[in-house]
């Protein structure tokens, strides 16, 4: 009691009268309670000294361990409208099963015999390049013909300028002849004329020689003219033989460009051909996409997209699908500080949502309706939500999950790290400062065998 008043209650009423007064201070009392106190005190003692064991807590949710394994949707590659539903919700699906039929919504796929009337336009493309391999194999023998052909003319206006030349020698032979014929009758005229003017020839005997002189000049200009003509002639023979050169190297190229014209009528028949292939091709798989079925095996869980005659989207999810076949894993964060004492294959306490369980963190081995598990994963990069995802598998070594665990679940897990005393670990969350630096038996043994 506290002496605040000047009227002191203490000293005025006699407090021994009382039994609350006489149990309090009683000697007995005192003793006994100072024994507890005492006993208590060697308890504390004793168990700020007992072994705690150190552990990263994370929260997470059950998961599979392969994203295949994971429940999915099941979206449609095109847009379409739904004609009929062949599963309900709750239905068990093999791989291949049909879950629902939609028809097409675009114009320019609404034909039925679309795909058909593209085999027809690839049937005539294809004969069309039948025809151009057969008008280039034309052209082509066509362009041997042309050479050879050509190689001829060729020959034979060679021949006639050789012939040309060869006349030109003969006739510059016969010029010779004439122009020496014309010399001798010329000195004949000549002698015959000065022997009338001395009176040893008659006057008829000059006009004869004049006569002859006139005729071996008249043989020599034509002999002259002759030989022009047979040079000309070798001129011409040129001309031809040029001219025949030139007119069957525009026939044979005309003829290639023909051919080559076919060849790239060809090709872009071959390409179109090739086009209404892929264009028949996909107008076939688009057909088998007017059928949604089952990726694998599994269960529908939720229509996403329902009643008959909705229109949708490509890409727009219709349907929900949990695989039947997975194994679970946990997915778990923990905090930035806490990812260097996490290794691969590191054991992992497992709380599960919906499961009872008594769990000591310090003392996992007094613990109940806890599960074990192993780190598969650690992820080398941060999550949106400020921390490290972390996947733990099953433990085959331990006891079975419960098999009605459902994906989803939530999941509060414990990775046991060293032991140290209870004092330590007080004073450590008292400080705020991390777990001890923790390596796995396995890490240390490679480090001694290096």
């Amino acid at each position: 009691m506290l002496n605040i008043s000047n009227t002191q209650l203490n000293k005025k009423i006699p407090l021994e009268e009382y039994k609350s007064y006489k149990k309090a201070f009683s000697p007995k009392n005192s003793k006994v309670f100072n024994r507890m106190l005492a006993i208590f005190t060697i308890i504390i003692l004793v168990v700020l000294f007992l072994p705690w064991t150190q552990n990263v807590s994370g929260r997470g949710y059950v998961t599979t361990l392969t994203p295949d394994q994971r429940p999915q949707t099941i979206q449609s590659p095109i847009p379409g409208r739904i004609e009929h539903w062949y599963v309900m919700e709750g239905d068990y699906v093999k791989k291949g099963d049909t879950i629902l039929h939609i028809s097409e919504i675009k114009n320019e796929y609404q034909d039925p015999n679309l795909v058909a009337r593209t085999n027809i336009q690839k049937e005539a493309k294809s004969k069309s390049v039948v025809s151009y391999q057969e008008k280039i194999k034309a052209l082509g023998n066509q362009v041997a013909a042309l050479k050879n052909e050509r190689q001829l003319k060729l020959s034979q206006a060679q021949n006639k300028l050789e012939q040309s030349k060869f006349k030109v020698v003969s006739d510059s032979m016969d010029l010779e002849a004439l122009k020496n014929n014309y010399e001798i009758v010329e000195r004949q005229y000549n002698r015959t004329k000065t022997l009338q003017s001395e009176g040893l020839k008659a006057v008829t005997d000059v006009e004869e020689k004049r006569v002859k002189l006139q005729e071996a000049q008249a043989k020599l200009i034509a002999q002259e003219n002759k030989l022009l003509s047979s040079k000309n002639d070798v001129i011409n023979a040129g001309i031809e033989l040029n001219r025949i050169g030139a007119e069957y190297a525009d026939k044979i190229a005309k003829t290639t460009s023909d051919m080559y014209t076919a060849e790239s009528s060809q090709y872009e028949a071959e390409a179109q051909v090739s086009k209404l292939e892929s264009q028949s091709t996909n107008y076939e798989m688009r057909n088998d996409m007017y059928y949604i079925k089952a990726p694998q095996n599994g269960y529908i869980t939720k229509a996403l997209k329902g009643g008959i005659g909705e229109t949708f989207k490509e890409g727009e999810q219709l349907v929900g699908i949990m695989p039947a076949n997975f194994q679970l894993a946990v997915e778990t964060y923990i905090n930035p500080i806490d990812l260097p004492l996490l290794h691969i294959g590191e054991t992992v306490r497992i709380q599960f949502d919906g499961w009872p369980s008594i769990f000591f963190s310090g003392w996992p081995n007094t613990s109940y309706g806890t599960y074990a598990g192993n780190v598969v994963a650690i992820e080398s990069f941060i999550s949106p939500n400020g921390k490290f995802r972390v996947l733990i598998a099953p433990d085959k070594n331990e006891n079975a999950w419960p098999e009605k665990l459902s994906v989803g679940s939530g999941a509060y897990t414990f990775a046991l790290l060293e032991d140290v005393p209870i004092w330590f670990e007080l004073w450590r969350k008292l400080n705020g400062f991390p777990p001890n630096y923790y390596q796995p038996n396995s890490a240390e043994n490679v480090k001694s065998k290096k």
